[in-house]
């Protein structure tokens, strides 16, 4: 297949890029100029430089499906509402439309666990069938993106797959992110101080979450005109706590945790764990 990927430098993107070009696939990587994926690529993909907002319509001919992996601030310090509603889902939008009038009829989108918002809160597991009550600027610019590129499906009759990803860690994630903090640490022989753990979450190997999205690009299964909200997780929830202490002995680490060291968030979600739709089952 002939792919275009946005944010295919970014931690997801590197390694998505990297498992479709493993699978034979020609991928058109679109990234900011002089920007390197976060990982090693044994091979490079055609580099589209530009911001995701230019227009595109020329590397457009031809693709199979566009993927969008591109997020502006998915990390805290999140940015003004304004500015992700911009990146996140205004000029996503009208690269799909540009890719829509260059022939490209398949979406595969990555959305976040944390469009549920509020709703997590309530729930001790959240479904694609769970409303998204997102409470702060990037998730609701997520959720926000969700909608429109639905309604954009709808309209256009063309193929979605919307993939929500929960709690992804590994190799070429931002440094101050929990796994790669807390692998420095561990190296370095420190302690490693941190909140009291009870947070129950969805880790997810991003090789696992590459592995999806190139999985995901058969589309038989989709209906065109009728999107497909799934969700990328392990279905192993887990504490916080539990998830260092496996990773601190993996490390062999020689440093101690120290949980409780650290204050939990304001309004830390203590639950976020992804189920199926309600009356189905796993498997």
């Amino acid at each position: 297949m002939k792919l275009f990927v946005t944010g295919s430098t970014g931690f997801v993107g590197s390694h998505v890029v990297r498992e479709a070009l493993a699978a034979g696939h020609e991928v058109r990587a679109l990234r900011r100029p002089g920007r390197r994926p976060r990982i090693a690529l044994e091979r490079e993909p055609a580099w589209i430089d530009g911001p995701l907002d230019a227009d595109h319509s020329a590397a457009l001919g031809g693709v199979d499906v566009l993927i969008h992996l591109a997020a502006h601030t998915p990390n805290p310090p999140y940015d003004t509402l304004a500015r992700c509603l911009q990146w996140n889902v205004v000029a996503p939008i009208a690269l799909a439309e540009q890719a829509f009038a260059a022939g490209v009829r398949c979406f595969l989108v990555a959305g976040s666990c944390f469009e549920y918002g509020r709703a997590s809160r309530r729930e001790p597991s959240v479904g694609p069938d769970t409303p998204l009550e997102p409470d702060l600027s990037y998730p609701t610019s997520k959720a926000a993106a969700s909608v429109a590129f639905e309604g954009f499906a709808r309209e256009k009759g063309v193929s979605l797959k919307l993939l929500r990803l929960f709690q992804v860690f590994g190799e070429g994630e931002q440094e101050t992110r929990l796994w790669p903090s807390m692998r420095r640490a561990a190296l370095e022989g420190r302690d490693f101080p941190m909140s009291a753990g009870e947070q129950l979450r969805e880790f997810t190997p991003v090789e696992f979450v590459a592995r999806r999205f190139v999985d995901a690009l058969d589309f038989s299964d989709v209906v065109p005109g009728e999107p497909a909200v799934q969700h990328v997780a392990t279905d192993e929830p887990r504490t916080l706590l539990a998830f260092a202490q496996e990773w601190w002995a993996r490390w062999g680490a020689t440093g101690r945790l120290l949980p409780g060291a650290v204050a939990y968030r304001p309004n830390e979600i203590m639950s976020l764990a992804s189920r199926p739709p309600r009356g189905r089952s796993r498997n």
